[in-house]
């Protein structure tokens, strides 16, 4: 059955990619990234599930499109996953750094299209996070205080891509990738997994 005889579910390749872009940039604004699925953004698109999957892999890949993320960014962040917590600190860092300096928008300008507000913005992109980064850090760690250290490690990595990509701070906006793996990798791992002193 060719593309051509399924009219309103199996268009041209760019106009159903782009109904799919216009539909998850309006149910990700209204419903959030837990509140949206692919079936639904199908349903709003007139299109099938499968030219979602199709055109952007996954759920993380179509919310990647809609914000203009880094194409990659999603299958960066499984691979940062894949190798457990051994060296997942100097991992964090350098899919943040690597994927950051191939992008010409800092995360919250990433979102501006996709949300009419700037506060929208961030909790668009804190829902993300949460979801596909610290609470799968949470469940690696299995520990009474795995939200706090997940915490811990937002802290680092939020300051250095502020730092870095926003207030362009010297010499952390000017080093290069190695040299901020090197001194902030160690650092995260110690969030994740070194041990706490108490002083409360």
């Amino acid at each position: 059955m060719t593309e051509h005889s399924r009219p309103g579910r199996w268009r041209s390749g760019e106009q159903s990619r782009q109904q799919i872009l216009e539909a998850g940039r309006t149910l990700f604004r209204e419903n959030g990234y837990g509140g949206t699925t692919v079936r639904a953004v199908a349903a709003e698109a007139g299109v099938d599930p499968a030219m979602v999957f199709y055109f952007f892999g996954t759920k993380q890949g179509l919310f990647a499109a809609v914000t203009e993320m880094p194409a990659h960014l999603t299958s960066a962040i499984e691979s940062m996953f894949a190798g457990g917590l051994d060296g997942i600190g100097e991992r964090i860092i350098r899919t943040l750094l690597e994927n950051l300096d191939k992008s010409d928008r800092t995360p919250l300008v990433m979102l501006t299209r996709s949300a009419p507000t700037h506060e929208a913005s961030e909790a668009l992109l804190r829902e993300f996070i949460d979801r596909e980064i610290t609470g799968r850090l949470v469940t690696m760690l299995g520990t009474p205080d795995a939200a706090l250290r997940a915490g811990m490690v937002n802290v680092q990595v939020l300051g250095l891509a502020v730092a870095r990509y926003i207030m362009r701070i010297e010499p952390i906006a000017s080093a290069s990738t190695d040299e901020l793996v090197a001194r902030f990798g160690p650092v995260v791992q110690h969030c994740l997994t070194g041990r706490q002193e108490t002083a409360w």
